[in-house]
Order: C-alpha cells, then structure tokens, then sequence
C-alpha cells in the first residue's frame, strides 16, 4: 500500500532565506513564505525581484532623499551632528479595516484629551471628583500656571497631534505613547512617499494605496479655521527654532508645502499687544503661529528669560486673544508619560465611552509598591522620563549592563515622579531591505499625524519607525532608527 510522503517547506525565495518569524507579530507573514493576504502583491513582486534590482532601486532612491535634504540632527556625538534620514525601501501595509479602527481610536483620543486640558485650565473637575490626583497634574513640568482662564480658540489646546502606535503580539494596536508638544516626523512620511511612488509605480497603483499628499494643505485649513475673530484673511507663520535644530528641514519643507513664512523669534515683534513680521516692505500683522519652539522657549518676559527663540510680549499678546499659538501653550501636560496612564480614565471621564486604542500597561514610579517591585526586576522593563522623547531618558532593561540598571535605580529612587516602566513589550516586525542585499525583519512602530480644527482630520498613514539595528526595539531615529513608507489600502 502507498504511504504519503510528508509535506515539504515552502519554498523561500532566495531574498528571504534569511528571514526568521520570531514571537513578535510578524507584518508581512502568518508563518514562514506564507504572506497576509493584504502582503501577497509585494510579496509576489519581492519574490521575482533579483536582489541586485532592488538595491539598484535603493540606490536610485537614497539620492533623491539626499538632494532633497532630508536631514536630521544628532546631539552629542562626536562624529557631527547633521545625517541624512535612513529610509527602508520596503513599505509597511495596513489594511482598511486596521485603519479605521485606528482612525477612531485617534479621533476618540484627541477629543478626550482636549477637553482634558480645557478642563484642567478652567473649573478642574476631573481633579475635584478625585479621577485623577491634582499631584500628578501640578508636578508636571509642563502645566503653565499662566494658562489658568485663558480662551483658546474652538477650545482646541491640541491643533496637531502625533501618536506612537505598536502593534501587540496579537495583532491588536495600542497606544505607546502621545505627543502632544510640538510632534515632528510627517514631512519624512510625505517624502518617502513621493520616492515610493518613484520606485514602485506599477505596484503602487495596483495595491490601491490611499493617498497622504494632502496633509500640508489640510494642516493649513486647520490653522486658518483657529485665525482670531474677525481675521477673515489670517496672516499664518511656521515659528523655527533656526537652522540648528533637529527638525529644521521639517519646518522648511512644511513652510514651503502651505505657501506661508518660515520666521525665527527674532523676525517677530510685539505692539500693543498685536504680533508683526519684519517684511522688506514693512510689518505685516501675524494672526497664527504654527510653533515648533517649545513653550519655555516662547517668550523671555514670560519664561526663560536667557531664550533667544522667541518674541518678548508674545505671551501677552497671546493672552489676549490677538494672536493663536498652535498648539496652544500648556499642551505637554497631557503628553507627560505619567499622565499618559491615565488617559483611560480621562476618555471614560468625558466621553462615557471605553477606550477603542489601549494603552500599554504602565507603571507610576511614584507608587511605592510599584517603584519597589520595577527596582528589583529592572532588567524586565523598559524605564522612561516621563518629560523626554526622541529615545533619550530610557532604559531598556533586557539590554541594559549592570551598571545602567543601578544608575536608574538611583534616578527612580532620588526622583519617582520623574520615571514610568512599562513592561519590555516584542514590538511588530516589518521586513526590510539589509545592507547586504537579504530582506529581514525588524522592529517597527507607527506615528499617525492628527489634525483638529473645525473637524478631527488623519491622513491615512504616518511615519513608520524602524529599529534597522537587528534586534533592536529602539526606533527613534537619534538612536539609530529609520523610516518606511505606511501604506493603508483602499479596501
């Protein structure tokens, strides 16, 4: 009697004989050579792709991103400061149905926060019914006394928003962390975009990608809907820091993309309460100010008074309602990680509502219990300043030395407020192209772009961070990390 022979492997194409499904929930596969129905086309495309093509495509790619100027800034290392944005070629694709539930997750998530800090500026009736405790809200550096009573436009504090998703072993999105300040990264979405179409037009099309183009154009309705009363015609500026910091290509290219002026704080003056840009033909009266300089850095009468970043009267101007600051001042209470943890309770709070995007389980060092238990298991869990970003201000305990974990426990210990742990979470992998011409997994998240003006506004799609470090979970481009292009599809 004949006996079956067993089932043999999928075949792997040579591109991916590297490629390894570990815990992590996987972008591209279910199991090994065996592609999500939404990945099949690349796949396919991947597969009888040889792999001297594709780097050809790559090489084709990085100059457009070069000439182009995609740059960003490394603070602190020796070997210069200026680096062009590393660019995986590979896109990472969400299906419509993942996005819409990501979609009204984000948009249940901003409405909750504004009313948040509307509340917390005004009568603070989450803190009188005892939601959420008033020490964690006045310990935070980032609450301006200064914004108690003020108006603010549409009651909208929080005008453009950037939230860090990850993707859970099981396939769920959650809510790593929000970025509420001034958030950066989209003009590297847009970009990426532009060369992705470049290098895979035909795939492009077919795959039926949805497109982001118009976020600058979106972005520029949502300030003009927030202009003073009676400003039919507003005056719009991009406020930069200056050609030194991290993000001034962004500031640049965003200026550029809205047709509006990119000013430094000392192409403002304030009269009278009103704010005016130094033109060649003279003052021309500015009625909002999309500001990438951080709120310390606003105005030296009102803040520090040693910033040379900002305009001095600018606050007060602000406060009385002739100029729009977006966002609005204040905004970074509720991106403080401590206060992260309570953003469940805020959206039941003022919304009745569970929340549809979950937050990763967190920590609060200033919990006794809590503080004790992470100090002794340091090297499960991932450590944060709860006022830091860009990576900086972290300790990631699985890869930390000895001696990094008792430095931290000495910071935890002498100032609790200041950390959050959350536990080492195995973030998706996507694949990616290596410099040694093998497609391989690596870590990712991703950074919608949410814009709140008359409506709630997200483009479909954002920055999706890689970790290009094999095995790193660290995607934050300071520390080493790269983008990739975010597909969401038609349907």
């Amino acid at each position: 009697m004949a006996t079956l022979s067993p089932l043999r492997e999928r075949s792997v194409p040579a591109l991916f004989s590297e490629y390894e499904i570990g815990a992590a929930y996987d972008e591209m596969f279910r199991a090994r050579a065996q592609p999500r129905a939404h990945y099949r086309p690349l796949y396919t495309r991947l597969s009888n792709l040889p792999a001297e093509e594709l780097q050809r495509s790559k090489q084709e790619a990085d100059p457009s991103f070069f000439n182009q100027g995609i740059t960003f800034t490394v603070y602190g290392r020796k070997e210069g400061t200026e680096r062009i944005f590393p660019h995986d070629l590979l896109p990472r694709i969400i299906t419509s149905a993942e996005w819409d539930t990501i979609e009204r997750g984000l948009t249940q998530r901003i409405t909750a926060l504004n009313l948040f800090l509307k509340d917390v500026y005004h009568e603070r009736r989450i803190l009188r019914d005892g939601a959420i405790p008033g020490e964690i809200i006045y310990t935070c550096k980032h609450f301006r006394r200064q914004m108690r009573g003020i108006k603010i436009p549409r009651d909208v504090y929080v005008s453009v928003c950037g939230t860090d998703l990850i993707r859970l072993p099981d396939g769920k999105f959650v809510v790593l962390e929000d970025n509420l300040r001034v958030p950066s990264g989209v003009s590297y979405m847009l970009t990426s975009r532009r060369v992705m179409k470049q290098t895979f037009p035909a795939l492009f099309r077919k795959c039926g990608v949805r497109p982001i183009e118009q976020y600058s154009q979106i972005l520029l309705s949502t300030l003009r809907s927030l202009a003073p009363e009676g400003r039919s015609n507003p005056t719009i500026v991009l406020l930069t820091p200056g050609v030194y910091n991290s993000a001034y290509f962004e500031h640049a290219y965003l200026a550029r993309q809205m047709g509006i002026e990119l000013v430094e704080g000392r192409d403002l003056v304030v009269h009278d309460n009103l704010v005016y840009m130094r033109t060649t033909s003279g003052l021309q009266r500015v009625d909002v100010i999309y500001r990438r300089v951080d709120d310390d850095f606003l105005d030296p009468l009102a803040f520090r008074p040693d910033s040379a970043l900002g305009s001095a009267g600018l606050f007060n101007a602000y406060r009385a309602g002739n100029v729009v600051l977006a966002n609005a001042l204040g905004t970074g209470v509720a991106d403080d990680k401590a206060i992260y943890a309570y953003v469940p309770k805020i959206i039941r709070y003022y919304l009745g509502e569970d929340p549809i995007l979950e937050n990763v389980e967190t920590l609060l060092m200033n919990d006794a219990l809590a503080r004790q238990h992470v100090c002794e298991n340091l090297d499960k869990y991932v450590v944060k300043a709860v006022g830091e970003s860009g990576g900086y201000g972290m300790l990631i305990g699985p890869h930390s030395s000895t001696e990094q974990q008792n430095a931290f426990r000495d910071r935890i210990l002498e100032e609790p407020r200041n950390y959050i742990a959350q536990p080492t979470l195995a973030l998706s992998t996507a694949p990616c192209f290596t410099d040694d011409g093998r497609i391989e997994p690596r870590h990712v998240d991703l950074r919608p772009y949410v814009l709140f003006g008359e409506k709630v506004t997200i483009v479909p799609g954002g920055l999706t961070r890689v970790a290009l470090r094999k095995g790193s979970l660290v995607v934050n481009s300071s520390q080493g990390g790269g983008s990739k292009d975010t597909w969401v599809l038609e349907s």
